[in-house]
């Protein structure tokens, strides 16, 4: 499966999902693009996946038009992401064409409540 990475992501993720074709945003030159105009270059180009940490995308785009899995991370910081790899993992991998889910990974919390 071809795995698109969103610029809100780690970078050290696109590693984590080895049994993939995973790029970034960056790295595909798309820095920089809007939602829509991403996702829309991403389906030209056969990416079957965008990830993302944008809460807000599937208020912001209409998804039932698209053919590419937007799947997204209820965090984009490392420490809480490389908890659940194996979760993420699972959930590309069972990606379908169109579908839009989110993906409990954890919360950021500024200041964590102290025991």
């Amino acid at each position: 499966m071809k795995v698109l990475l969103d610029e809100n992501l780690p970078h050290r993720l696109r590693n984590a999902l080895r049994t993939h074709q995973v790029f970034t945003v960056r790295y595909q030159g798309w820095a920089g693009l809007k939602n829509g105009e991403l996702l829309a270059t991403a389906e030209r180009d056969g990416f079957d996946v965008f990830l993302t940490g944008d809460q807000t995308i599937s208020y912001e785009q209409n998804l039932s038009v698209r053919r590419i899995a937007v799947l997204v991370l209820s965090a984009v910081e490392w420490h809480i992401i490389r908890e659940s790899l194996a979760l993420i993992q699972t959930a590309v991998d069972a990606a379908e064409p169109g579908e839009y889910r989110r993906i409990e990974v954890g919360t950021f919390q500024r200041n964590p409540p102290r025991p």
